[in-house]
């Protein structure tokens, strides 16, 4: 029961990472209060994780409003009188291409979601969070640190980029707070957009999709895919008190495609 008592905000809860993260932090005796821009994706999540809606709270939230981030921060408290952890998992990730042919207004707009909105949310749960020290946990990307030749989305990175660079400062700001900043960089991680991506792959190819798979999970040191489930839990370990002397890392749940 790593969060026992805990309250751990969750934004960008949707079907696949937001939702097991969320899902975990409840399995592990804590709180979830979840946040998304679409209220029926938070009310279907927050039913399947807690039917009786004894540990959970839900407010849809656009974390480009920063008075939306605000009101997701005091419903944690109404509801539940703490925040203990915000994971971000909130995030803008559809936008492909490269620099060449980027559309500059568009990567904007992916920046406000990505650095900026993660920050308001951050911001909006200091004042809780400075009460009793507690964790920030940025869902970062691995192609921040080295793109896949596969897909290209420089926008993605780059605004995930610079918020690993942002967490460095973050740790040092809210360190006497006794509050960790910390980045999990997930690599290929099966669940529902990389289901997506073996399926529509396989389809153009008319090849197996087995065969698509395989060509990811050869490129790994474990011969397999990490997941949504596996990246949910590393999160909770850096939400939680056994974590309490980690902050300012960047940690890869990649199953070893790269190591650093």
């Amino acid at each position: 029961m790593l969060l026992a008592g805990k309250t751990v905000i969750v934004s960008g809860v949707g079907a696949g990472l937001g939702h097991q993260i969320a899902a975990t932090v409840v399995r592990d005796g804590g709180n979830a209060v979840l946040g998304a821009r679409t209220a029926g994706n938070l009310a279907k999540s927050a039913a399947e994780i807690d039917p009786e809606g004894l540990h959970t709270a839900h407010l849809a939230t656009d974390i480009t409003d920063e008075a939306q981030c605000e009101a997701l921060a005091a419903l944690a408290v109404e509801r539940f009188g703490r925040i203990d952890a915000v994971v971000h998992v909130a995030a803008w990730d559809s936008y492909f291409g490269g620099v060449e042919d980027a559309d500059l207004d568009t990567w904007k707009a992916v920046v406000d979601v990505n650095l900026l909105g993660t920050l308001r949310m951050t911001r909006a749960c200091l004042p809780a969070l400075k009460e009793r020290g507690g964790s920030v946990v940025v869902i970062g990307t691995q192609s921040a640190v080295a793109a896949p030749s596969q897909v290209r989305q420089a926008a993605y990175a780059a605004s995930k980029g610079a918020l690993t660079s942002a967490m460095y400062s973050m740790a040092w700001e809210f360190g006497p707070h006794r509050i960790r900043v910390n980045t999990v960089l997930p690599g290929w991680m099966w669940g529902p957009p990389v289901q997506a991506y073996v399926q529509f792959t396989a389809h153009t190819e008319a090849v197996p999709e087995s065969e698509v798979l395989g060509r990811l999970s050869e490129r790994m040191a474990l011969p397999e895919l990490a997941t949504d489930g596996d990246v949910a839990e590393a999160a909770v370990f850096l939400a939680s008190d056994r974590a309490r002397a980690i902050t300012g890392q960047s940690l890869l749940v990649n199953a070893g495609e790269l190591m650093r």
